[in-house]
């Protein structure tokens, strides 16, 4: 245990304490049964092309210790630590023991189909479980998975038009969504330390929304594209403990990375927030999640993806995502949505509670199990405490329906044990 791991307990303690009802009800006795975690990978190296290639710096960019868009040894790291505090938390509530093996079927990890995503399955059941047999599952190695990628599986009957419609009507369009961030675009501008030009430093032309090929996608272009990648090399530079000189050039503190991320966010405010975007972009992840949290589901399951997917089933949720030192809904690696199902000893009630757990910038950056995890309150359930059906009808009706074929393969995608934890990723 590090010297800042208690305040994962603490914080649990006072977010009990918000789940008191009023001194003059007899408090109820809950137990939690299920567990889901819909987690974003760990720290990576940046992806290729996330920094546009004709971006003007005033210096060279940092070099990383891995390979483009590979998790790095210290975000491996950083994973193992979170699932040790997540366990200890988990165990706190009841959920299982704080050490040993889980017997069999009593975790499930399920990761998406890329490099980062499986080793950061991997890194967080050996935090998890050390030296146990926990088996990470996953499809082939770049296989579409519909769970983590439903527009590129097909797994509902996307209309790019009727997307584009729902977008420019909830944010205004690009050029008001770019005009909103014009004092980001400006900050982003001074950290990259280009020499002065009305075009900026990262190349971008007029905004604009545009179907995809086959019309199964949309395109984004301008400002915010551009510079959303960028936004996020730079806090990742931070987080993988870089040095401050090499932090966006020794021109980014914790606090300009935090207010520039804004424009990393406001990816998903065009890609998964949205109510047509969040409802195709969650279709199969929220149904695997409610079907996780059913009796027949391991005592926990990890579904661990990318910020799409956390910041996707949050829309669904109708939930913003804020965690300190982090812009609103700008999931930082290794952020989840933690829900879990627990039962009312008492009355035999089930409820189901969503909270949002990350760990902070400055922890990551030092390699601490520090956690911050935030009780979010669902509209249409009233209290953090939402009663299990209740959950269960306001997310299934936001849910797009699964198309045909597509239907099946999402539906058995969660059942398929296809890579073990051990399986070297390419």
């Amino acid at each position: 245990m590090t010297g800042r791991f208690p305040s994962v307990a603490l914080l649990a303690l006072a977010f009990a304490g918000l789940l008191a009802p009023a001194e003059a009800r007899p408090r109820p006795t809950l137990v939690a049964e299920r567990a889901v975690l819909v987690m974003r990978h760990g720290i990576r190296a940046p992806l290729p092309g996330e920094v546009p290639e004709a971006t003007r710096t005033r210096g060279d960019w940092p070099r990383w210790p891995v390979a483009p868009s590979r998790i790095t040894p210290h975000g491996e790291r950083a994973l193992a630590l979170v699932a040790q505090a997540d366990r200890r938390l988990l165990a706190w509530r009841g959920l299982l023991t704080s050490a040993g093996c889980p017997a069999p079927g009593m975790i499930r990890i399920h990761t998406n189909s890329s490099d980062r995503t499986i080793a950061s399955g991997e890194a967080y059941a050996r935090g998890f479980a050390p030296g146990c047999a926990v088996t990470v599952e996953h499809r082939p190695l770049g296989e579409a998975d519909p769970i983590f990628e439903p527009l590129r599986a097909r797994a509902t009957r996307f209309d790019a038009g009727a997307a584009i419609a729902s977008i420019e009507r909830e944010t205004g369009g690009m050029a008001a969504l770019v005009r909103r961030h014009r004092a980001e675009l400006a900050l982003l501008d001074r950290v990259l330390g280009c020499p002065a030009s009305p075009q900026g430093c990262v190349p971008a032309g007029p905004p604009s929304l545009q179907p995809g090929e086959g019309g199964h996608d949309i395109i984004l272009s301008g400002p915010i594209r551009a510079t959303s990648g960028v936004a996020q090399v730079l806090l990742l530079e931070y987080l993988e403990g870089m040095s401050r000189a090499d932090v966006g050039w020794g021109r980014a503190d914790a606090e300009t990375l935090r207010r520039i991320g804004a424009l990393h966010a406001a990816l998903f405010t065009v890609f998964t927030r949205p109510t047509y975007m969040a409802a195709h972009q969650s279709a199969v992840l929220g149904r695997e999640v409610l079907r996780s949290l059913g009796d027949a589901g391991p005592r926990l399951t990890v579904l661990m993806g990318h910020d799409t997917n956390v910041t996707a089933l949050a829309a669904a949720l109708r939930v913003d995502l804020k965690a300190p030192g982090y812009a609103a809904n700008d999931v930082p690696p290794g952020g989840a949505l933690q829900i879990e199902r627990l039962r009312d000893t008492r009355s035999g009630a089930s409820f189901v509670r969503v909270s949002y757990r990350t760990q902070p910038p400055a922890g990551l950056r030092a390699g601490t199990q520090a956690t911050s995890l935030v009780p979010l309150r669902i509209p249409g359930c009233g209290e953090i405490l939402c009663a299990a059906e209740t959950f269960r009808s306001l997310l299934q009706k936001r849910l797009a329906p699964l198309d045909g074929e597509g239907e099946t393969s999402a539906l058995s995608a969660s059942s398929q044990q296809i890579a073990a934890k051990g399986s070297a990723p390419n």
